[in-house]
């Protein structure tokens, strides 16, 4: 079974990105993209989203997305954590889900995740010979647009937080 939403990366390296919020701006990326996908166009601005977030050199909080954006939403959204199967339920639906890679703060010194620390839109799954894989945009690199990976669950699922962003 695959499931793969058409979702329009974009880079958290793009020029229009202040050059000091580059390297931490994947979550702003993140949500500016999923947001985009809502039809919400205004929400593109990344620099406006990072200090709207509260975005810092270390990266965004998952507490601080979740009350941050609810504010900027308004209560006809549901933005919240959600679990792996919701996450799937929500690609289902046809709504991409935000997801967090933390090896640090969630104390996996010893895996090796496909991200250290890094936030990404979720846009689909694949179920392949038992093994559930995930499809993301990885939000670019330096002189690189966004590209679509698919990542094993099994390699990150300890390192893994998932956020809902949908309309009620």
């Amino acid at each position: 079974m695959r499931v793969q939403l058409n979702v329009q990366g974009m880079s958290q390296y793009n020029k229009e990105v202040n050059a000091h919020y580059q390297n931490s701006a994947c979550g702003p990326t993140t949500v500016s993209v999923i947001l985009n996908y809502h039809g919400l166009e205004q929400t593109k601005d990344i620099n406006t989203l990072y200090k709207l977030l509260g975005g810092t050199k270390i990266g965004l909080f998952t507490w601080r997305l979740i009350k941050n954006l609810r504010k900027i939403l308004g209560p006809s959204w549901n933005i919240s954590r959600c679990t792996l199967a919701e996450s799937l339920k929500e690609l289902e639906a046809g709504r991409p889900v935000a997801m967090k890679f933390d090896k640090h703060f969630t104390f996996q010194w010893f895996t090796k995740p496909t991200f250290k620390y890094h936030w990404t839109p979720l846009i689909g799954y694949e179920l392949a010979n038992d093994e559930l894989f995930l499809i993301l945009h990885d939000n670019g690199g330096r002189n690189r647009d966004s590209q679509i990976r698919k990542v094993r669950y099994a390699d990150n699922h300890k390192v893994l937080t998932f956020v809902k962003i949908e309309p009620k």
